[in-house]
């Protein structure tokens, strides 16, 4: 196996230094070059043609949103993000722009911090070294959607109990994929969702005010514990468990601890199997993009208790190890291209 050749892009030589350090340390990677600007990096990004890009949003001489937007214009390349906490925002609009996952910027003198990105940088790295393909989709916010946004008077569908509940699962991907999705639902549909995407503490509300501002649905990050409404959307806060308690027309949403058995956080198996228990037929579990499996026993619970399953297809998902596990244990009811989720998930809202 060839050595996944990785160009670290950062203005910081301490974040150079200490980044490309912890890629020397993993097995069979090389660090092929480093960039203290985004012009540079764009130039050895084409020259070099790297497996993956590590990159600094804040750069001199070139950003990295345009960065982002001409390498993947020209030269589609899987690159993850290093960023400060305080720049959640742009950490958010980076993977809207193409970029594949991000990691929280190292700071000087914190071991036990150190020690954490070393792991979640060579868990991802890993990651796309078993990509086989890296793909970038086009996911525009239609001028409709904005618009029924902008109205502050956006209405609830006239029954507050939602006919159904759609329970949503994603990891590596789905920020732009959730985007995407979220920004073609209109604020009437006698819907509620639920979201677990994988993401760490302290992103997921800014994450849930992007999608706020985006979509027709009111959406929030969930707290404490909430009856469903139809027209509205919680996201599963970071470092917790979002689950549904209770039966029938008083199933709410919960915001729990985690618990030995989550392997992910916040659990997309969690959310589903709870979902199965308190919704049953009502119940729709939709699997989008991520790495590894989790999802797929709550979808079989899902099943069992009589609810839908939907799986995005390989055709859209930039990494298929999720929706893949729900196909290919014969668990989803359709497996679709990203693009018409949104269509199939409004057409079954509208069904009697």
């Amino acid at each position: 196996m060839r050595p996944l050749r990785v160009l670290v892009a950062d203005d910081s030589a301490f974040n150079r230094r200490t980044i490309t350090d912890i890629l020397h340390q993993l097995p069979n990677v090389e660090v092929i070059a480093k960039a203290s600007d985004g012009d540079h990096a764009l130039q050895l990004a084409i020259l070099e043609k790297p497996d993956l890009v590590t990159l600094d949003i804040e750069m001199p001489r070139m950003d990295g949103f345009t960065f982002l937007k001409l390498l993947m214009a020209r030269q589609p390349t899987p690159v993850i993000v290093v960023s400060g906490r305080a720049a959640k925002l742009d950490v958010f609009r980076a993977l809207e722009l193409g970029a594949l996952e991000f990691v929280v910027k190292p700071s000087a003198g914190s071991p036990q911090e150190l020690a954490s990105i070393r792991e979640e940088l060579s868990w991802k790295v890993e990651m796309v070294r078993q990509m086989r393909e890296f793909r970038t989709l086009e996911r525009p916010v239609t001028s409709r959607f904005r618009a029924v946004q902008a109205d502050a008077g956006r209405p609830y569908p006239s029954d507050p109990t939602p006919r159904k509940v759609f329970v949503i699962g994603a990891s590596t991907g789905g920020p732009p994929a959730l985007v995407h999705l979220f920004s073609r639902l209109a604020s009437d549909l006698p819907i509620s969702v639920l979201v677990a995407q994988h993401m760490p503490e302290r992103f997921t509300r800014t994450f849930a005010e992007r999608l706020e501002r985006l979509s027709g649905l009111r959406v929030a990050e969930a707290e404490g514990r909430a009856l469903l409404r139809a027209g509205t959307a919680l996201i599963g806060p970071g470092g917790f468990a979002l689950e549904l308690q209770g039966r029938g027309v008083t199933a709410s949403s919960a915001v729990a601890p985690t618990s030995p058995t989550d392997r992910y956080v916040p659990s997309v198996d969690r959310l589903f199997r709870t979902a199965a228990e308190s919704l049953g037929p009502r119940a729709v579990a939709v699997i989008l993009t991520g790495m590894g499996d989790d999802g797929m026993r709550g979808a079989q619970a899902i099943r069992d208790a009589g609810g839908t399953v939907i799986a995005e297809s390989e055709e859209t998902a930039a990494i298929f190890g999720m929706p893949g596990s729900v196909i290919r244990a014969g668990l989803a009811h359709a497996e679709l291209p990203l693009h018409l989720i949104p269509e199939r998930i409004i057409k079954m809202a509208r069904e009697p």
